[in-house]
């Protein structure tokens, strides 16, 4: 949509700010980047958490994406893959023409891909995704296309870095705490100070081959201490 740049970061931020989650904002993000972009009639946010070697949809506008990346999930190969693996962006005009992809690209015409665009999120390590726009023509996309993909895609990776952020914090917090507690147990159970309670919870850890947190978490549910 030619000089509908400005309206569009103006209304993004309006709609984006006014959402209470950041699965409200990545459904927000791909309704409008069906409303906004030439040619594109469905969009979807892939993540892969590396860690569990999961794919996750965490937004999609139809069950048509849902069905495309569990396709491919089951052939371990495409375009959304690609883009979040690899990080790059991709594009592809007729699916049908495309000899990439062999596995999953008839499994995509049979679901009524015809073309599609795709743009890597940047966010933590662990964790890697893409932001996919679907059309169920051949060639669809306008000229505008990706450039506003990656406003999409910037705006999804914030959104999602944000929440990775605060998901950290909380996990540290918590962990703050269970060390704490866990910490006067054994103060109060063998009679012994804050610095030799944490030093055993340390040595334990080491002598095991447990984190910290999760010796601290053990003694702090359990209430039972290493070594009796």
């Amino acid at each position: 949509m030619p000089g509908a740049h400005p309206r569009i970061f103006a209304d993004m931020a309006r709609e984006l700010f006014a959402r209470d989650s950041v699965e409200d904002v990545l459904d927000r993000i791909a309704a409008m980047a069906v409303e906004w972009i030439e040619g594109c009639d469905e969009a979807g946010i892939l993540m892969i958490d590396r860690r569990k070697h999961e794919f996750y949809t965490p937004a999609a506008t139809a069950d048509l994406v849902h069905e495309s990346d569990r396709a491919q999930a089951e052939c371990d190969e495409g375009p959304c893959l690609d883009a979040s693996r690899h990080e790059q962006s991709f594009r592809v005009d007729d699916m049908a023409e495309d000899p990439r992809w062999p596995c999953y690209r008839p499994r995509a015409v049979e679901l009524g891909v015809g073309s599609m665009l795709g743009f890597e999120l940047y966010t933590r390590d662990e964790h890697l995704g893409a932001l996919d726009l679907y059309s169920y023509r051949p060639r669809a996309f306008g000229e505008d296309a990706p450039e506003l993909g990656w406003v999409f895609a910037s705006h999804a990776a914030l959104a999602i870095a944000g929440a990775q952020r605060e998901a950290t914090l909380r996990e540290g917090y918590a962990t703050r705490e269970e060390i704490g507690e866990a910490i006067g147990i054994v103060m109060e159970r063998r009679r012994i100070t804050k610095d030799q309670a944490f030093e055993l919870i340390k040595t334990t850890s080491m002598n095991t081959n447990t984190k910290v947190r999760d010796v601290a978490r053990n003694i702090a549910r359990t209430g039972e201490i290493p070594g009796g």
